[in-house]
């Protein structure tokens, strides 16, 4: 199944890969998710805000455990979440 027009309209260059949006007034990210025959956009990530991304210090360690403590049961939910889409792609 192709990438449908309105998405690729919208910039997305296939499923499953975040694109940063700098255009929309509340969120970071977005990603079109496909898991099975399921097509979703999920847009994520508070703007403005950075994840602790690959600092190594120990704050951004516990900024980074806090957030999968918080959302580990909405990350595994898998492809269908923004949480499981913002731990993987800001954290």
């Amino acid at each position: 199944m192709a990438l449908p027009e309105r998405y690729k309209k919208m910039g997305f260059k296939g499923f499953n890969k975040p694109k940063r949006t700098p255009g929309h007034s509340t969120k970071s990210h977005a990603v079109v998710a496909k898991e099975g025959d399921k097509i979703k956009l999920i847009r994520f990530g508070q703007k403005g805000v950075t994840g602790a991304g690959n600092k190594t210090d120990a704050k951004s360690k516990a900024r980074r455990k806090s957030f999968k403590a918080r959302h580990a049961k909405n990350i595994k939910k898998g492809k269908m979440s923004a949480a499981y889409w913002s731990y993987r792609t800001k954290w």
